[in-house]
């Protein structure tokens, strides 16, 4: 199988693997590869966090030349993987190939494959359905090697079911996610976004400290549509998670109010409400007190929401951090690289991201009270 992420939680998506059960597990680039059964797959798009897409391979080759690689695609059985009436789509991705000069044109060899082989046992052909086909093939192409793969996901995967609003520049589930298992996050603290927008943050990690599995919400996958979909196997996968007792708080607030109406809109699908303090009000006013806590923010850059004066908004951020949360630990996600110094605070560490095409710095705060090595040799006894 491969699993695809976004740039910079490849590893942490390799651990969710690993503690699911996944065998064989080799990080890559945007994605993570491993071997399982289809109990693993069925587990997989059910409760991998990080995760937007799992492709089980079908086959792989070496091709010489165009008609050579018809001819290999001619030979894998598609009877074993889909019926004459169900309809297909195909998805192609082609890397320093002479031979293809752009996608389009080795799906439509791939298609024609396909049909023909169908032609050639029935008479028929099945049909190409780019809305909503029945399956989804994934073509790989690089230089002259050939991996063909289904999609096991279908809809991507950071669609968890439970956004049903949104606010201006909404955080992908699956980015939120990772910042979260990326910062420790388990649910054994309290938690606090100021700056929650639609509330993905505060969602996701309800959902982590609860052991709710991702997939809970969504009404499909693309593996019930496969031949072989064993139903019953797949209703034991989704009663295999049990959920954890979560005794913390979970902060979230915004300074737009018709933001917080969206995010406890989407708390309330996703089940998850009642363990959300949700408020409005300017971060630089609101006063919360905190003790060992995990603050987390995503606020704007200034990129897809004007912001009149972006630095004055950081500098804000550094002062409230500094003189209102000692005590407790802070990650920033920002795209604006000149104004996240504007915190003032200098970062224990730094991962870079990506929120859609931006680069991104999450960038960790140790907010420590008092004397830094005071604070040391009091955790350590």
């Amino acid at each position: 199988m491969t699993v695809k992420t976004l740039e910079g939680i490849e590893e942490v998506l390799a651990r969710e693997i690993q503690e699911l059960g996944g065998n064989d597990v080799r990080v890559g680039n945007r994605a993570v590869h491993f071997s399982g059964d289809t109990a693993m797959i069925y587990r997989a798009n059910f409760r991998l966090r990080t995760a937007l897409r799992i492709f089980k391979q079908i086959d792989s080759f070496k091709f010489s030349n165009i008609d050579d690689f018809y001819v290999k695609c001619m030979k894998i059985r598609w009877e074993h993987f889909m019926n004459l009436n169900d309809s297909f789509v195909i998805q192609s991705t082609v890397l320093q190939s002479e031979l293809f000069k752009n996608s389009m044109f080795a799906s439509l060899k791939l298609k024609d494959a396909i049909a023909d082989r169908f032609r050639q046992r029935t008479g028929n052909r099945p049909s190409v359905d780019t809305t909503d086909p029945d399956i989804i093939f994934h073509i790989h192409i690089a230089g002259t090697t050939c991996t063909i793969s289904i999609d096991s996901s279908g809809e991507s995967l950071h669609k968890r079911g439970y956004r049903q609003s949104q606010g201006e520049a909404p955080l992908n589930e699956v980015l939120a996610a990772g910042m979260l298992l990326l910062a420790g996050w388990k649910g054994e603290s309290d938690f606090y976004d100021p700056m929650c927008g639609s509330g993905t943050l505060p969602i996701e990690a309800a959902l982590i400290a609860k052991n709710i599995a991702p997939g809970k919400f969504r009404k499909s996958f693309a593996f019930m549509t496969w031949k072989d979909y064993d139903s019953e196997l797949f209703e034991k996968i989704k009663e295999e998670t049990e959920t954890r007792e979560f005794n913390f708080h979970i902060y979230a607030n915004d300074i737009n109010g018709s933001n917080t109406v969206s995010a406890r809109a989407n708390a309330r699908n996703a089940r998850v409400f009642n363990l959300i303090e949700f408020s409005t009000g300017d971060f630089a006013k609101k006063e919360l007190v905190l003790q060992g806590a995990l603050l987390m923010m995503n606020p704007p850059y200034g990129e897809r929401i004007p912001l009149k004066d972006p630095g004055a908004l950081y500098q804000m951020i550094g002062e409230k951090l500094k003189h209102h949360y000692s005590g407790n630990m802070a990650w920033v996600l920002t795209s604006s690289m000149e104004n996240i110094h504007k915190i003032g605070l200098k970062p224990a560490s730094k991962i870079r991201l990506y929120n859609g095409a931006l680069e991104c710095s999450f960038q960790k705060f140790e907010l420590f009270e008092g004397k830094r090595k005071l604070l040391i040799r009091k955790s350590a006894e």
